[in-house]
């Protein structure tokens, strides 16, 4: 069997899910990797036969979505030349990790496709969402990477096509120990911002993973660590607590090892506000952006017991099996109603 494996590069969570998923994929047959995006700062560790920018995000210094750098990095002409030239048609099975190039090859070309990842759970209205819905977010969510199959993953099973998180091998086995540090993971912040917020917090010991450092930094009560995946899980496994993003993969490794999780959500990023509401579910403390009085809210947080979230869990193997065992039969059925009209509401 070969099978075409698109993965959306922008940020490290899909990469670093990919790079999990990938020895179980190959169990199945020949798989061809496609990395669209161009700022993640890991490295997929793997041969990449297809690579593209892609349609990817960019943020200000100050955690918002930097619109007018998206719009100049925006380039039609390579798009349609990529969506055209990419031979979806000569694979047998097709997963799509949240990648527009080829969800769209798919389309024009009418081959079959697999949407599988954590977008893919927004396809459902079961899925939590923010007090007030964002008519564009909900429109993107829905229709940048629209396939004619869907397998979501979320912290709780919303609906019966939802799974538990991928969560790395490293993680999933790990024995969690609290050694007293906070590890930061907020990668939308520049690192002044993120300075000016944790120095007044002396009697902590931060440990801030950064992609503007390329060593090692210390000042005062921070750690500046460069982004690197065995650095970062050895902080995770052994911290107090993490304050990060609200995106998918750093906070349901975070609830799998039971730590004190603060979540962050990029602003005007629709999909982590969405995971903000579902973590605030859970009861897990959110903030809508670092602010004035991000000071009160720490010390609240770190003053509190730890959520018992319950997340429960399926090894990477018993979740590539599912994929591969519910996915690959209905194709075949569902050739005659390949990409309806575009999903609203």
């Amino acid at each position: 069997m070969k099978i075409l494996y698109a993965v959306q590069a922008t940020g490290n969570g899909h990469i670093s899910r990919a790079m999990e998923l990938l020895p179980y994929l190959k169990k199945y047959g020949d798989v061809d990797l496609f990395l669209s995006g161009q700022n993640s700062t890991l490295q997929l560790d793997a041969p990449i036969v297809y690579r593209s920018k892609g349609l990817s995000l960019f943020y200000t210094c100050k955690g918002t979505l930097n619109y007018s750098k998206l719009i100049t990095k925006l380039n039609p002409v390579r798009l349609y030349k990529e969506i055209n030239e990419l031979p979806v048609e000569k694979y047998d099975f097709i997963i799509n990790d949240f990648e527009f190039i080829t969800s769209q090859a798919c389309r024009i070309k009418k081959v079959p496709s697999i949407n599988f990842g954590h977008q893919a759970s927004f396809i459902s209205d079961k899925t939590p969402r923010p007090r007030t819905k964002n008519i564009a977010g909900e429109f993107i969510l829905k229709n940048y990477a629209r396939a004619t199959n869907y397998m979501g993953l979320h912290f709780k099973q919303y609906d019966n096509f939802i799974l538990p998180p991928v969560i790395k091998e490293s993680i999933y086995k790990a024995d969690p120990k609290n050694k007293g540090h906070i590890t930061v993971y907020l990668p939308a912040y520049r690192d002044n911002i993120l300075e000016n917020y944790l120095l007044p917090l002396k009697e902590f010991e931060f440990q801030v993973f950064s992609a503007q450092k390329s060593q090692l930094e210390k000042k005062a009560n921070i750690s500046f660590i460069p982004i690197n995946q065995s650095m970062f899980n050895e902080s995770l496994i052994n911290c107090q607590g993490i304050v990060t993003g609200a995106g998918f993969e750093t906070p349901a490794e975070a609830l799998h090892l039971g730590k004190k999780l603060l979540a962050i959500p990029i602003n005007g990023q629709y999909e982590q506000q969405c995971n903000a509401a579902a973590l605030a579910q859970m009861g897990i403390d959110t903030l809508t952006g670092l602010h004035d009085n991000f000071t009160e809210s720490f010390y609240q947080w770190v003053s509190k017991p730890v959520a018992a979230t319950n997340l429960s869990g399926y090894s990477t193997g018993e979740i590539v099996n599912k994929l591969m065992c519910q996915s690959l039969h209905p194709y075949k059925q569902e050739l005659d109603f390949l990409y309806p009209d575009f999903v609203i509401g």
